[in-house]
């Protein structure tokens, strides 16, 4: 039986070298990034000749800026994540 859980182990290590929950994990990262930069747009004039001041917003200039490096943050940390173990692999490993 010891072999066949060292299998299922080298079998898990030449997948692929992020989990696919890591991955889900990241396109949500994404989304927010890209959330951020929505949050970034508009403010702009229709005239040239006159200025527009509501490019220095709370939303652009603070929340933005937030919002953006907080994904950025979030796909960090669902890149360098460790997906947890199930109760019956460690009860394998423990025996």
């Amino acid at each position: 039986m010891a072999k066949s859980s060292n299998v299922k182990d080298s079998v898990n290590k030449a997948g692929f070298p992020i989990p696919v929950g890591n991955y889900k994990m990241i396109l949500i990262g994404f989304g927010i990034v890209i959330l951020g930069f929505i949050l970034m747009m508009g403010g702009g004039s229709e005239d040239p000749n006159q200025f527009n001041y509501d490019i220095f917003s709370f939303r652009r200039i603070t929340l933005a800026p937030i919002v953006v490096l907080g994904g950025f943050g979030f796909v960090f940390w669902a890149i360098m994540r460790k997906p947890r173990e199930k109760k019956e692999n460690l009860k394998e490993q423990n025996n």
